[in-house]
């Protein structure tokens, strides 16, 4: 489930909880477990004969990496340590964990994220002892890690095939900038007094921007020129500020007033559709036939997109993901392995129980890919099917061990000395 930028999260290495006790082992329990792990992989192979795995590939990183597949390469961002006084990007193929370059990268900044754009690596951070925080991107050819060009502000794909950099939300005026990835020439910029710039993305890629200001009009403009398509004063009666601007598909959301109303317009024309009355806003998405609020007082609500009509809510939910028509809702809860229902998008039903994963992203195909730990050693790894309403554990991994996430079509665990595994998961 990536953004724009991935945000490459990191395996920590830092000591573990305490476990909680547990009762004495029997002594039949280790081929109890064994048992356990022939039969989940008998039901594997039950559905046809699985074909050979591919050898575990391991990579060097230091502790508090950050770690990315892309396609045939592992791409590795190692921190600064005593022995290295820079932050470097290394790359290693695949298919065996050999070395393909190692590059430092420039400047005192923290770096955080990768963008795979036209032959280049885009890699994302913040400068460090900056006040306000600037971030930078740094673009590197992939074939070979060299140094092509680097800029402040951070990167959005739009939709022409050029990239949005867009400095941070603490700097004031904002600044915006359409450049070629190749090489970094500006194709348009502007500098604009606001507080929030939002972008109407299909595919992941920005069409349109809005830009929103404090006192004064909202401004829809093209991604492609920075051209204006429309202005217009949605502030709340009594001109009171706007708390909250959102796009989400074909309409803009505000929250503003004493009352805390969310109010929607239409992006084309910035014309009034519809409003409701709710608590303090985080957060809208979009849940296909409803908007999904999460909100500070009553939880998750659902609101009919078309007319602002509550359908539910419930204090049960931290957030949900649409697939089919249906919702994946997960539990509030502060385990890092969250508990998943399938729900109805329109009543809020629940409709089947996906069980315990911790999720990551969806892969290139579509599918939505968990793993959790087998108490007893090594790794299980699950597809979740909302529409289906059931969990299907597709891959076994008995010798993983560690912290462990999924990556497009991957399992990577953390190993011991600093090192990374990557398992590739069987259709």
């Amino acid at each position: 489930m990536s953004g724009s930028v991935i945000d490459l999260g990191e395996v920590r290495h830092g000591p573990e909880p305490e476990p909680s006790p547990r009762p004495p082992r029997a002594n039949g329990r280790p081929l109890r477990c064994a048992l356990v792990l022939l039969l989940v992989l008998a039901t594997l192979a039950a559905a046809g004969a699985l074909p050979p795995r591919r050898a575990v590939v391991t990579v060097p990183a230091q502790a508090g990496a950050d770690v990315l597949v892309d396609d045939d390469l592992v791409l590795v961002i190692n921190p600064v340590t005593t022995q290295a006084p820079q932050w470097r990007l290394a790359a290693f193929r695949l298919s065996d964990g050999e070395p393909v370059w190692d590059v430092p990268l420039p400047g005192q900044a923290r770096y955080w994220g990768i963008l795979p754009k036209s032959g280049m690596l885009l890699v994302t951070g913040h400068e460090i002892g900056a006040d306000p925080r600037v971030s930078l991107t740094v673009a590197l050819d992939r074939a070979t890690g060299a140094y092509r060009w680097q800029q402040p502000d951070s990167p959005v794909e739009m939709a022409d095939g050029n990239l949005l950099l867009q400095s941070n939300g603490e700097e004031e005026p904002v600044r915006l900038r359409s450049v070629d990835p190749c090489c970094g020439t500006v194709r348009w910029q502007l500098t604009a007094p606001t507080v929030g710039v939002n972008a109407q993305t299909v595919g992941e890629k920005a069409e349109r921007l809005l830009l929103t200001d404090v006192g004064g009009p909202v401004e829809v403009r093209d991604a492609r020129t920075g051209a204006v398509l429309v202005r217009a004063d949605l502030r709340p009666p009594g001109g009171g500020p706007l708390t909250y601007v959102q796009v989400v598909g074909d309409l803009v959301l505000t929250v503003g007033g004493e009352s805390k109303t969310i109010t929607a317009y239409g992006l084309d024309r910035l014309d009034r559709r519809w409003s409701t009355t709710v608590g303090e806003v985080d957060i809208v998405q979009d849940c296909g036939s409803v908007l999904c609020l999460q909100t500070r007082s009553a939880g998750l609500w659902a609101v009919d997109s078309a007319t602002g009509e509550v359908r539910w809510r419930s204090d049960r939910w931290s957030w949900a993901w649409p697939s089919g028509g249906r919702l994946m809702a997960s539990v509030r809860s502060s385990d890092p392995a969250g508990q998943f229902f399938v729900i109805d998008a329109w009543t809020g039903q629940e409709l089947a129980d996906l069980g315990r994963w911790e999720l990551y992203q969806l892969d290139t195909r579509g599918r939505l890919v968990g793993v959790r730990a087998h108490p007893d050693g090594g790794v299980l790894v699950g597809e979740l099917d909302v529409h289906a309403g059931r969990t299907r554990v597709v891959d076994v991994l008995p010798k993983a061990t560690g912290t462990c996430q999924a990556i497009t079509g991957h399992v990577l665990c953390a190993g011991s000395g600093g090192s990374y595994q990557i398992w590739q998961v069987r259709d």
